[in-house]
């Protein structure tokens, strides 16, 4: 049958709906093999969404849904099941999202039909079915969910079920699964926290060495579906109901945040600390084959993902190097895209994150709104202060000592657009460490930038920007003739693209952060300083304008980076034509470039003398200098500075003025002459210690002579 059905299927004159009901018929076969289920699944998901493409372009075109009644849509669900192949249950998901994507409200109301109809059966595979498909669903369509779980009757009626002397340990471990997922729901987690904390807290409370025990005589409890003792949880089901109390603690409720220590929080017996030391026994723990102490593992790495939130804890779990080679380790041994893959990074993020930089306005009312919230309480401050840069610093330096950083490289090859921003907020926390910089570029990371911030989409702007930003601090530290040299490397022009994203403040933030302007002036700055003219001329074709506006910065490090860079640009022909071509733009550039060299910041001048020293090699340039009001002046103030590298550099344009070629060099030595140029070297030449500085002075002082 199955061969006529699949022949059928492919013959070109057969609608939509008679190829979506002969795909559900082939679902609803028994005995049929995993891969097949999962193709016919994706085929079914296929026609619902381009069903809702069709349908959205014309509302008279029928719906295929119209063919999926309650037993059709009850076969999809059923594909749901935990008892079901973890590749059938990911398909099987996926379809229903797409129909209920293309079926809309009347979806959602099938889907309410089949998850109370089944509820209200009351048997275990019921139960475990309704709870499978609501957990898996959850993520997808939170306000289908949502309101069925918070429908009048249906927590309260758990805690019964949950309750019996005799029980399924399947039941126990999908409702767990229910409730796990619905914590992320601020709603959903306040009516756990209200009907089902306490049974939560006798499953935790169990003490799992009886359940180890157990395990190993295999003798009093059985790890199949089945039956068993109330008493005696299995350690997945303990480590589940630890998630569900972690979430409800890491994650306040209202409830919590307006009871000032009220009869049910004062009740809780299983503090987050408590909790923490549980998770970490299971994590720490060998699995000696047993499937249970494995799952068990698993789940306790989400745990410790909503604990480590707390600052007290990202303490605890980064000061303990068992616990941190353990999860790297994990991390490693984890398939990409996985749940396991996505906690173990969210782990890691949690301790190395540093809290946003604040004004001082923003930081005052902070600090109000914590002693507000905290009401005076020691513990508000304490985490306060772990939280600070010192604390977090410190955290960030055992994490990569750990190792972290190859298993991120491995991980970001293969990784989803959410694990691989997940990866870049860890190597940008780390990259803050100046220390710890060089380290992160000998061991891939540099490459791992490059290749996230052109993976992560354009809709994805603030993981981009910590791409460009981390390998910006990268690239502020270390010789890029290192990262960028041999065969195998990334070519150098690589990296500019990303590095003059971050040029430009974010016009759409409230705040203007000129930090990634600065880093990325400063990278770009050492990339220009390589022999390489191709990266200078793609740094000016590329960034000019940018670059251009961020030299008039109010801010006095953005402008002098932004001078240094011109510094190195201007090295070249491609660089100097753009003041020296006689243009009144060029005129135009040249007079900002020496008002910068009578700036009153000093690093500020230097790049800017420096600038000008290549400069005017170019007559024009000696020309549109001489055609400034203040021009000389300011070279002469240059030469009467203390710093031995100003006074050269200056004294280097003044040679190059007055040994420019015919006419200009001709007004170069008047107009110098006639400033009292002679006199003024004369004094530089005895604050002058330098052999080198000495020597272009007395050049310059022997044209003017020479002239006289």
């Amino acid at each position: 049958m199955a061969t006529t059905t699949v022949a059928a299927q492919q013959r070109p004159d057969l609608s939509r709906e008679d190829r979506t009901q002969l795909l559900l018929a082939q679902l609803m076969e028994g005995g049929r093999e995993d891969d097949e289920t999962c193709r016919d699944l994706d085929k079914v998901t296929a026609l619902l969404n381009e069903d809702f493409e069709l349908t959205k372009a014309d509302k008279d075109t029928p719906s295929i849904c119209k063919v999926i009644d309650a037993d059709c849509l009850d076969t999809i669900l059923g594909h749901m099941d935990m008892r079901q192949p973890e590749d059938v249950r990911a398909h099987a998901t996926l379809t229903t999202a797409a129909y209920l994507k293309a079926a809309g409200e009347e979806g959602a109301k099938a889907l309410s039909t089949f998850f109370f109809d089944r509820v209200r059966r009351g048997t275990y595979d019921d139960f475990i079915v309704a709870f499978c498909v609501a957990s898996l669903i959850f993520p997808i369509a939170p306000e289908i969910i949502s309101e069925l779980f918070l429908s009048p009757g249906f927590l309260p009626s758990l805690a019964p079920l949950m309750s019996r002397k005799w029980k399924s340990r399947k039941v126990e471990t999908a409702c767990l699964e229910l409730l796990n997922a619905a914590c992320m729901h601020p709603q959903c987690r306040e009516a756990v926290e209200k009907y089902c904390i306490d049974w939560l807290e006798e499953v935790v409370d169990q003490d799992p060495n009886e359940v180890t025990r157990a395990l190993d005589s295999d003798t009093q409890i059985s790890l199949e579906d089945g039956s068993v003792n109330m008493n005696r949880h299995s350690l997945k089901v303990q480590v589940m109901a630890g998630v569900v109390l972690a979430k409800i603690r890491a994650i306040p409720s209202k409830t919590q945040l307006n009871n000032e220590g009220g009869e049910r929080v004062q009740s809780a017996s299983t503090t987050i600390e408590e909790l923490t030391e549980k998770f970490t026994t299971f994590q720490l723990r060998k699995t000696d084959g047993h499937e249970d102490l494995k799952k068990a593992k698993q789940h306790s790495i989400e745990g410790l993902a909503y604990v480590t939130l707390r600052p007290t804890i990202k303490e605890r779990v980064a000061h303990n190097p068992e616990l941190l080679q353990n999860l790297i380790k994990s991390l490693s041994d984890a398939p990409p895209k996985s749940p396991m893959t996505y906690g173990a990074l969210s782990i890691f993020v949690n301790l190395t994150r540093y809290r946003p930089s604040l004004t001082e306005e923003e930081e005052k009312m902070r600090q109000l709104k914590a002693y507000a919230n905290a009401a005076g309480k020691l513990t508000q401050s304490q985490d306060d202060t772990l939280d600070d840069n010192t604390h977090v610093s410190e955290r960030c330096k055992l994490v990569f000592e750990a190792g972290v950083t190859p298993v991120l490289v491995a991980h970001s090859k293969n990784g989803s657009t959410a694990s691989l921003s997940l990866i870049v907020s860890i190597i940008n926390s780390i990259s803050l460490t100046s220390a710890l910089r060089g380290k992160l570029a000998q061991q891939g990371a540099v490459k791992l930038l490059l290749t996230a911030w052109s993976s992560i989409p354009t809709k994805e702007p603030q993981a981009r920007q910590m791409a460009a930003q981390a390998l910006a601090r990268i690239l502020i530290s270390i010789n890029p003739a290192l990262v960028f040299g041999g065969n195998r490397a990334s070519p150098v022009t690589s990296a500019i693209r990303p590095l003059v994203s971050i040029l430009t403040p974010d016009q759409t933030s409230e705040k203007r952060d000129l930090l990634p302007s600065f880093e990325s002036l400063m990278a770009l700055t050492n990339l220009a300083s390589m022999d390489n003219a191709d990266v200078r001329g793609l740094i000016i074709r590329t960034a000019w304008p940018q670059i251009e506006d961020l030299l008039l910065s109010s801010n006095t490090h953005v402008r002098k980076a932004a001078v240094e860079l011109i510094c190195n640009l201007v090295q070249d022909i491609e660089g100097m034509a753009l003041y020296a071509d006689g243009t009144p733009q060029a005129k135009q550039r040249l007079h900002i470039l020496l008002a910068l060299a009578d700036s009153d910041d000093i690093a500020t001048r230097s790049a800017a003398s420096g600038a000008l020293a290549a400069l005017t090699a170019h007559e024009n340039v000696v020309e549109a200098i001489l055609q400034q009001e203040r021009g000389i002046s300011i070279l002469f103030n240059l030469c009467k500075e203390d710093n031995e590298d100003l006074r050269h550099r200056a004294a280097f344009v003044l040679r190059n003025v007055v040994t420019a070629e015919g006419r200009v060099g001709e007004l170069g030595k008047k107009q110098v002459a006639q400033q009292g140029g002679l006199e003024m070297l004369t004094e530089c030449a005895k604050k002058t210690r330098r052999p080198e500085v000495l020597e272009v002075v007395l050049e310059v002082s022997k044209v003017l002579i020479e002239e006289k």
